[in-house]
């Protein structure tokens, strides 16, 4: 939970926020605070647009993220396994799949605690198995901001001590937070005086995820919300350019998204008596484990070929998707085939929208990715890449060295900086 303090000072921030008079596209009207552009160091702002699927880019509503994309860095980049937003947003910033990091699904159980881990849940236990890259940045000195990250708001480090590591400056979630005002706070951090002025902020844009639910990913309200950001970040962009700021942005999706119907469901109840599993998550894929002395009989329904849906036991899941060796993930994983969903039982009325947390390498899961700035050469296409390879990304932009054992090496970045070098770190 947030302190009293910072519970403040996010309502100042807001207040400003809502106070300007900007429109989408035009420069705010504040001056800058502190430094010129020529004393201004670049900034790193890493960019989430929650659910923005790599082809919508082509829909032709997104202006702004067409001309960064084609004068900087793009490519389709596919998500961790499960394509969930939980468990990608952690590994974005920490550079491990979700199998070692521990954020194995947004909904989790664990035998040692009696809650149920969801994306409301701030407890430190849950997420301290790998450091986030702020993390190392606070520890060396490099100032960090969140406005609005999947787990920016826990104090890492907070389960096995007293105290625990945030970003010096960060915001709680809530969805109510326009798009507007989520921009205005960036830039209100970015016209401070140098000392407290973060050198490496998040930004996070759930509207066009929360859209593909609804509506599916070829509905209209998905290619309007795809707009919407877009405009934000135009806006975002001018304000960078009003206050003489330069900055490195990486803007990348969490996952993609797939059309599902009620059309075509999977029912658990029509296959194995429920009353012999304890269920943990469905809807993409299920997890779920036998009740004692039932394990043979789940097993022998479940592991057996189903049209559109696959089972394996925990040690059984694929190699490729570095999935299974968890505590946290259940004995047994069935995954969907793109399209379908796997429920507890039947629907009972007909429902049509959009999904993901399906296998991370299908088409419908790639996600977008965008680096532009002065770090960047232009025009430059990448191969398909994993997305643990945007933490060491982050760590060179910031100027942290490498770090050792995580599952992302950046080599797929090589030869795409400006000059042919890599900014900062190793």
């Amino acid at each position: 939970m947030a302190t009293a303090v910072t519970c403040l000072l996010a309502a100042a921030v807001f207040t400003l926020s809502g106070c300007a008079t900007s429109g989408p596209g035009e420069a705010p009207s504040q001056p800058p605070v502190s430094g010129s552009a020529a004393a201004r160091q670049p900034v790193t702002i890493l960019i989430s647009i929650d659910g923005f699927r790599d082809d919508y880019l082509r829909r032709g509503v997104s202006p702004t993220l067409s001309r960064l994309a084609a004068a900087g860095v793009t490519g389709i980049m596919h998500p961790s396994f499960p394509s969930k937003t939980f468990p990608n947003h952690w590994t974005l910033v920490t550079g491990l799949r979700p199998d070692r990091h521990g954020i194995v699904g947004n909904r989790m159980e664990a035998s040692e605690r009696k809650e149920v881990f969801t994306m409301a849940t701030d407890d430190p236990w849950w997420w301290d198995a790998a450091p986030p890259v702020w993390v190392d940045a606070e520890k060396a000195g490099i100032r960090t901001a969140a406005m609005f990250w999947p787990g920016a708001n826990v104090a890492f480090g907070g389960a096995s001590g007293p105290t625990g590591t945030r970003p010096s400056d960060w915001v709680p979630y809530n969805q109510a937070v326009n798009d507007s005002q989520r921009v205005n706070t960036v830039l209100d951090w970015l016209r401070r005086p140098e000392e407290i002025r973060p050198s490496f902020v998040t930004l996070y844009f759930d509207k066009v995820d929360a859209a593909g639910h609804l509506h599916g990913p070829d509905g209209a309200q998905t290619t309007q919300a795809v707009a919407e950001v877009d405009a934000a970040i135009g806006t975002l962009v001018a304000g960078l350019k009003a206050l003489g700021q330069p900055a490195n942005l990486v803007i990348v999706a969490d996952h993609g998204m797939a059309a599902t119907s009620s059309e075509r469901t999977i029912a658990l109840d029509t296959l194995v008596d429920p009353s012999r599993y304890h269920l943990v998550e469905t809807g993409t894929f299920a997890s779920l484990a036998p009740l004692s002395g039932a394990a043979e009989e789940v097993e022998r329904s479940l592991l057996v070929p189903h049209e559109h849906m696959q089972c394996w036991r925990k040690a059984d899941i694929p190699a490729r998707f570095h999935y299974g060796s968890n505590p946290r993930i259940p004995p047994i994983l069935c995954l969907a085939e793109p399209g379908w969903l796997i429920l507890a039982s039947a629907p009972r009325q007909p429902a049509s929208g959009g999904n993901h947390g399906y296998d991370n390498m299908a088409p419908e899961m790639n996600a977008l990715f965008i680096a532009h700035g002065p770090a960047f050469a232009a025009g430059r296409v990448l191969p398909d890449f994993e997305n643990v390879d945007i933490y060491p990304l982050l760590r060179r932009l910031i100027g942290l060295p490498a770090a050792a054992g995580v599952d992302g090496d950046g080599v797929v970045f090589r030869g795409v900086f400006r000059g042919g070098a890599t900014p900062g770190g190793d």
